[in-house]
């Protein structure tokens, strides 16, 4: 039976080959440039896909979440790191993810360091998230009162392991020069590194968005990468350049309900719920929600006429449909859809079809 006989509602599929191959292109790239891949698992959140990254030498990942660190935990990798500002709610958690599982979080701020400095049985490595330009979060980089404060309770501690210095230049996804975002990362880094490796020795420095990691050749002495939306890239990334769209490892099978040829709108069964609201705009201020491309028995092809969902509600989605497409389709049909952010449509399905018809795992899935 093919994978397609068994849709019959809206269903993200995963191309097995493409996400092996985009994984195995970023381990190289880290090869070569000397640095070690720590992806980042907010994109897959996916235990089998770890075991796929596994082939390609990785031993240690990075995650967003405390759960997402426990459900990733069960697979024996060498350390698990949380890249958001640590909640100290969370510390009772995080010591018993401790005990069985090497584990490290981001820190930006002294009552978080002392909490964890108080409160945790088992040992934790940290490291200082920086902020180099991007304003979301983290320690501005020439704030070294903060820097220092923050290793002074380390070092006064018996849990609290410094591993060194992360920065995220989360503005690549928005700013057009990336080579100049990633001047300033890499400067902020070395600047870092060279202020308090005689004291540790042993500290490294990572910087973790995909847009950079795919396009840059130059990451300067930077110790490792932590990307995360190349193991399935989506529309975004095509746009910015990082990848093409034939890289994208991940489409949204849905339902053709309904077909206006006098409007080339055709409707399908796919909203909000299953994309997210990620959307695209050109420069006439048309909005792209996902683009159409044929499933067939091997996955799926990118027609030669763009069509694209041009709005989405809940559960619906209107699709601005090409002559090609509306020449093919009928009710009934099933149609792929590329998402905008692979991420954020990961997240809302909670599980993955392969294109042999079985099922991958996803974190906030019903059946882990």
């Amino acid at each position: 039976m093919s994978y397609l006989d068994k849709i019959t509602s809206p269903t993200l599929l995963l191309d097995e080959k493409i996400c092996r191959a985009n994984i195995k292109k970023m381990a190289d790239k880290a090869a070569r440039h000397q640095m070690k891949l720590v992806p980042h698992f907010k994109t897959a959140q996916s235990r089998e896909i770890g075991s796929w990254a596994k082939d390609y030498g990785v031993k240690e990942i990075t995650v967003s979440s405390i759960k997402m660190a426990e459900y990733l935990s069960r697979d024996s990798w060498e350390n698990i790191h949380i890249a958001f500002p640590f909640n100290p709610l969370e510390t009772g958690k995080l010591d018993e993810i401790a005990e069985n599982q090497p584990i490290s979080v981001q820190i930006i701020n002294t009552q978080t360091a002392q909490i964890l400095s108080d409160q945790l049985k088992n040992p934790v490595g940290f490291f200082i998230e920086i902020d180099a330009g991007y304003g979301r979060t983290g320690v501005e980089v020439t704030d070294f009162g903060l820097i220092e404060a923050i290793l002074l309770i380390a070092k006064k501690s018996d849990k609290l392991n410094f591993k060194g210095f992360y920065l995220h230049p989360g503005h690549t996804y928005y700013m057009s020069d990336i080579p100049a975002i990633y001047e300033e990362s890499r400067n902020a880094l070395s600047m870092l590194k060279h202020k308090y490796s005689t004291e540790y020795p042993e500290l490294v420095t990572r910087v973790g968005d995909t847009p950079g990691c795919a396009v840059m050749e130059d990451f300067g002495d930077i110790d490792e990468m932590g990307p995360g939306n190349f193991v399935f890239y989506d529309l975004m990334q095509a746009e910015l350049g990082g990848c093409y769209k034939t890289d994208i490892a991940v489409c949204l099978a849905v339902p053709v309900v309904d077909i206006k040829k006098e409007r080339n709108e055709i409707l399908v069964h796919g909203g909000g719920v299953h994309l997210a609201k990620d959307v695209l705009i050109d420069e006439d201020g048309n909005k792209n929600f996902g683009e159409v491309v044929f499933l067939n028995e091997e996955g799926w092809v990118i027609p030669e006429e763009r069509s694209h969902l041009k709005s989405i509600s809940q559960e619906h989605g209107l699709v601005k449909a090409s002559d090609e497409l509306l020449a093919k389709v009928k009710v009934g049909d099933l149609l792929g859809i590329l998402p905008v952010h692979s991420c954020m449509t990961a997240d809302a399905m909670r599980e993955y079809m392969t294109l042999d018809g079985n099922f991958v795992d996803h974190a906030e899935g019903i059946s882990q």
